[in-house]
């Protein structure tokens, strides 16, 4: 990522099938936004948030299907953003533990879905917390744990969600507070001015558990019978209707451009049927839809294809998150024991240390049990300042390890050599600490050879 692009990030729940809502709210602008010259946009399905509102397994799997052929048949470009599947990317559950232990449960309390389901619940007469779970209440440290893993700068979402992007800020927030340091980007919630939540066919929020949804990629004759049974008022041919009250002119709205919802807006004043006014929002609606229901029928039909560009696209985003969680894993405690500070025993601590008995930063090159190279920079106090991804060969990781000690204090060959180490992190890394530890370690290598010439 160049230092002037932005991330953005978005997903959907794998719970259902995608409808209308999910089109207008989440998948049209969130797509607009990759096309951005100065965006790097990450898409995923959230098959874990899925699990808090279904215990259907087939559902979760077939909705996977569902939900990333939609966002490929509506535009979505692989090859050019980040599509992944949230399940496929181990450091989310970490981070979200990370997270966890420094969430107020006051933040978790005001969340406006288990504050609605308690005030259910009390209405009712039941248990404050009868019949939620552990899952629902922590809903928002997952989605929090989502958007900070990659830092993402912007968030598109409904106006619904805006306060889970809020969330997330607090808590990224309170763990660079607690551990010192610029880990995390804070988010900012991202919505289209002109586009408001979308009323379902009974008038209230567009939504599965509300079961009022018109389904994304329905025929065009099933379509139509949907958009025919949205509920209407009574007012009659010729009567002057209100388009701000009005369910069929709100999803008008939001498919429309502003010619076209000016025009609607005088037929409604006009007293426009409202037989006619469904068949003019079955219209429009139908052709910005029709040519991509073509491509999502073609793309549901080879699963496997996009099973494949899952797989592909969480191996590029771990290559970000990876790098990440390690440095927060050093942030919180979790560290080797034979990297405790201050220890003066073995031969790793007289390494630390110059001629002059100053201590020096550390480049350390090893093998994982996954069977690739790495290498790391701590700084001389043992802070981890850079972590390498993975190499398929110890030559590569050496090659590079050697050429940033070269590189010294030249600021541009470093930046250089960061993005062949850590691609798509280097932005995020304390990168004066790194400049600043490796010109000390080249001055230490000239100093040792100088000492032996």
């Amino acid at each position: 990522m160049s230092h002037d692009q932005r991330r953005i990030l978005t997903g959907i729940t794998t719970s259902g099938t995608p409808h209308l809502g999910n089109y207008v709210g989440a998948i049209r602008p969130a797509i607009a936004a990759s096309r951005r010259a100065d965006a790097e946009s990450f898409y995923f399905l959230a098959d874990y948030h899925a699990l808090i509102k279904t215990g259907d397994p087939a559902r979760v799997q077939q909705s996977t299907l569902e939900i990333a052929a939609s966002w490929l048949a509506c535009g979505l470009d692989p090859d050019t953003v980040h599509f992944y599947r949230q399940s496929d990317i181990p450091e989310i559950p970490e981070l979200t533990w990370f997270l966890t232990c420094v969430t107020a449960k006051g933040l978790l309390n005001r969340a406006h879905a288990y504050k609605a389901a308690v005030d259910q619940n009390s209405a009712a007469g039941e248990d404050a917390d009868a019949g939620i779970t552990a899952g629902l209440y922590m809903y928002p440290v997952l989605m929090a744990a989502d958007i900070l893993i990659f830092n993402a700068h912007e968030v598109p979402v409904g106006r619904d969600q805006i306060q889970h992007i809020e969330m997330a800020r607090d808590i990224g927030q309170r763990f660079n507070h607690l551990y010192g340091g610029d880990y995390f980007t804070l988010p900012e919630a991202r919505i289209e001015e002109n586009v408001a939540t979308l009323p379902g066919t009974d008038g209230r929020k567009m939504s599965k558990s509300y079961d009022n949804t018109i389904p994304l990629w329905l025929p065009a004759k099933d379509l139509r019978k949907a958009i025919l049974g949205i509920v209407t008022d009574s007012r009659a041919p010729g009567e002057a209707k209100d388009p701000d009250t009005s369910n069929i002119f709100a999803i008008y709205q939001a498919f429309a451009d502003a010619d076209e919802t000016a025009a609607m807006r005088r037929a409604f004043a006009d007293g426009i049927a409202w037989g006619e006014a469904k068949q003019a929002l079955f219209e429009r609606v139908d052709a910005e839809l029709a040519p991509m229901r073509e491509r999502y029928d073609a793309l549901v039909a080879e699963p496997e294809r996009i099973e494949k560009l899952l797989l592909d696209g969480a191996r590029r985003v771990r290559e970000i998150g990876v790098p990440l969680l390690r440095r927060l894993r050093n942030a919180v405690g979790i560290r080797p024991l034979d990297e405790i500070h201050g220890s003066a025993r073995g031969e790793a601590s007289r390494d630390r240390v110059t001629s002059s008995g100053s201590a020096l930063p550390q480049l350390k090159s090893y093998r994982e049990a996954d069977g690739k190279f790495y290498f790391k920079l701590e700084a001389a106090d043992g802070a981890l300042l850079l972590q390498s991804r993975a190499f398929d060969a110890p030559k590569d990781a050496g090659r590079l390890s050697a050429a940033l000690v070269e590189a010294g204090d030249d600021a541009t060959a470093i930046a250089a050599l960061l993005s062949q180490c850590v691609p798509d992190a280097a932005s995020v890394l304390p990168t004066e600490a790194i400049i600043a530890a490796l010109a000390r370690l080249k001055a230490d290598k000239l100093a040792k050879k100088t000492q032996k010439n």
